[in-house]
């Protein structure tokens, strides 16, 4: 081992920015901690004109990441492109360098993560990727280590930053969809195009890979059900909250002989410490059978809150190079991930849901939905209907009782080719915090 670890950067965007700023203004903290220096050797960004808030000496830049990968100084290989290509091809090469890698690329992981675990495989190499959930939020570490005692109940995540801003100022502010968005783009908490947060895309990817951290083996993004904020309205933040709750897109991981996965706007109790997570803060309450409930909060995105993760994970493997071996911890926690552990389809899950009908103004129409419901074994717990008319119809808003989707999703298209009815039901699905 040479006097100091070596680190490569490929990606010197934002959060490769705030890596930089954390190896070089915290040198001295981080060999106290670790035992030896670690020295940034190279850098890698295809521009490197861009302004940036951090020096670094010219040497060290390069537009070509092959200079990174190879460079016989470089033992620790920084990924912070994103995207699937060229990333994956990159760190693949890295692996089979005989370096090993960091990246917070959640979207590789959850969608070509098998081909990476196979590199690790073959390789031996480490890998690191606490950021690439949670920002700072050391959630996977928590898993890994902390809780690795612990078979998963359920696992509750707020984890899009974006998502969780606009449902906060709609709450707040009163602000349509549409303009809650428009000013979490002004304020930079959303992107230009904002399709992966407001889809529920990119908490999809975070919720491969909580699954796979918690039940040993891979889930692919593809397993993940997912519904995004899209069909949301100012109406149901307001009757949610005569019910008792609070509107949050939450990704849904629990535990059992099936596995469910989804990430979808959901109701949850106005009591519950994930209903008081607001702006652009991520949360994720884990609870597992020998702990019991916990619940992590923190920023889940940012320059330097994604980069303090990041630097983590850098520390991690420099402390198992510094003695002489790698993969001290499991990447994932479990040494193989081999499991048999089948996903829940999503038309077999059980859950209570929230419906708003907008129904026509007449005699007879409650009865004709709530009979049509009940055909479909769906018990209302209780109704709201609003006696203010909405272009020739009325809202009529029910809670049920738990019911399974597959019922609840033909008794809706029933529902919705009646006459009486004038738009698209609205459904979202609630937890009620029954054994939180």
């Amino acid at each position: 081992m040479d006097s100091c670890i070596g680190i490569g950067l490929i990606g010197f965007g934002t959060i490769g920015t705030g890596v930089v700023k954390i190896l070089t203004q915290k040198m001295d903290l981080l060999q106290e901690r670790v035992g030896i220096p670690l020295k940034l050797v190279k850098i890698a960004d295809i521009d490197l004109d861009r302004p940036r808030d951090v020096k670094v000496s010219p040497e060290l830049l390069t537009t070509q990441a092959s200079e990174v990968i190879h460079h016989p100084q470089v033992d620790i290989v920084i990924e912070l492109i994103g995207g699937i290509e060229p990333a994956k091809s990159l760190i693949l090469k890295a692996l089979r360098a005989g370096k090993s890698v960091v990246t917070a690329n959640k979207a590789l992981l959850a969608q070509a993560g098998k081909d990476i675990l196979e590199a690790l495989k073959e390789t031996g190499q480490d890998l690191g990727f606490e950021a690439s959930v949670g920002g700072g939020i050391p959630i996977l570490k928590a898993m890994r280590e902390g809780l690795v005692a612990n078979g998963f109940k359920r696992i509750y995540g707020i984890i899009n930053g974006t998502a969780n801003y606009v449902l906060t100022l709609m709450e707040t502010e009163g602000l349509s969809f549409q303009d809650a968005l428009a000013d979490a783009q002004l304020k930079g908490y959303a992107e230009a195009d904002p399709t992966l947060d407001i889809s529920g895309i990119d908490a999809a990817h975070k919720a491969a890979i909580l699954a796979t951290m918690a039940f040993g083996r891979y889930f692919s993004v593809d397993e993940v059900y997912v519904e995004g904020l899209e069909g949301i309205d100012l109406r149901d933040i307001r009757y949610a909250r005569e019910f008792g709750y609070k509107v949050k897109l939450l990704a849904l991981i629990k535990g059992g002989q099936e596995v469910e996965i989804r990430v979808h706007p959901t109701m949850i109790p106005l009591e519950h410490s994930l209903a008081k997570v607001d702006g652009v803060f991520n949360a994720v309450y884990v609870e597992g059978d020998a702990v019991g409930p916990t619940m992590f909060y923190g920023q889940g995105a940012g320059e330097m809150p994604t980069a303090s993760a990041v630097v983590a994970d850098v520390v991690d493997i420099a402390r198992n190079l510094l003695r002489g071996g790698t993969r001290r911890v499991p990447p994932f926690s479990y040494e193989s991930l081999d499991r048999d552990v089948p996903v829940k389809p999503m038309e077999e899950v059980s859950t209570r849901y929230y419906l708003r009908f907008a129904a026509q103004d007449r005699p007879g129409v409650l009865s004709r939905i709530s009979g049509i419901l009940a055909k479909h074994n769906i018990s209302i717990e209780s109704v709201i209907q609003k006696g203010r008319r909405e272009e020739g119809t009325v809202p009529v808003v029910m809670m049920t009782h738990e019911a399974k989707e597959m019922d609840v999703q033909k008794a809706l298209a029933e529902i919705d080719r009646l006459d009486i009815i004038g738009d698209r039901t609205t459904l979202i699905r609630v937890e009620d915090g029954k054994g939180w």
